[in-house]
């Protein structure tokens, strides 16, 4: 499993784990227990990552942050969605929670640059994946560049899930990467709805590109209410604040 890990980048989910192992889910379950005791792997919500810097960097690290809070995120926004729905998914950490909510859902027609919701999705329910072409960025397990935004341009979404490294009361939402940040433009104002899921903490953080035009998003999901500074923007921009409740699960 460990040598599984290392060639699928560092972090892989459990049903990866179970295809490329050819073994059942319970035995990577089970395995992936007993490395986490022994200090070789960290659990995460649906898989595992490396331990050491190897698996603890990029997306591996995190995914495995904050993942209650995010459990919470991705179980009150999967309500938005119904059966039958399109819906395009980024490569976020907290939108891989929204993917695995998903999964009680049927016939979706799911648009993503991301592996992982790709693979938790593809197969399931009548869902029809889609995953956009590109250049595949290893540490975030995602598309990027001209031919993943030609590709998203071909698709009409019902939502976008959105996520976010930052945030700006002047600005709105933010990215470290400016690949992401376009990718995340152009699914906002081809998607007939836009939702952001993002960790309260990212509220307080910085980064320096920015994402789509704040007046083309309508949610924004989270744990805990932002500051007034950033409550007050949102509210100006029309977005809609929910915050998730402690005891928020799925189904």
């Amino acid at each position: 499993m460990l040598e599984a890990l290392r060639r699928l980048g560092g972090s892989a989910r459990s049903a990866e784990l179970t295809k490329m192992l050819d073994v059942s889910e319970e035995t990577v379950r089970r395995t992936i227990k007993a490395l986490h005791k022994a200090g070789a792997v960290q659990r995460v919500h649906g898989g595992a990552y490396l331990a050491g810097a190897q698996g603890g960097s990029g997306f591996a690290r995190r995914i495995g942050e904050h993942q209650k809070e995010k459990t919470r995120i991705a179980a009150a926004l999967a309500r938005r969605v119904r059966d039958g729905m399109a819906v395009f998914l980024d490569v976020g950490s907290t939108t891989a929670f929204v993917a695995e909510a998903l999964r009680r859902y049927s016939g979706l027609v799911v648009v993503t640059n991301a592996l992982g919701a790709a693979q938790a999705l593809a197969g399931h329910n009548g869902n029809r994946v889609h995953l956009l072409g590109g250049e595949l960025e290893s540490n975030e397990r995602g598309t990027f560049g001209f031919v993943t935004e030609q590709q998203l341009r071909r698709f009409a979404p019902d939502l976008a899930v959105l996520s976010a490294d930052g945030f700006s009361a002047r600005r709105g939402i933010l990215y470290h990467s400016a690949a992401e940040a376009q990718l995340a433009g152009l699914a906002a104002e081809c998607a007939d709805q836009v939702a952001v899921a993002v960790t309260h903490p990212k509220f307080d953080e910085s980064a320096p590109h920015c994402g789509p035009d704040p007046r083309r998003i309508d949610d924004v999901f989270t744990d805990h209410p932002p500051g007034k500074k950033h409550g007050a923007a949102l509210a100006d921009w029309g977005i809609r604040l929910h915050v998730a409740a402690e005891d928020e699960q799925e189904g």
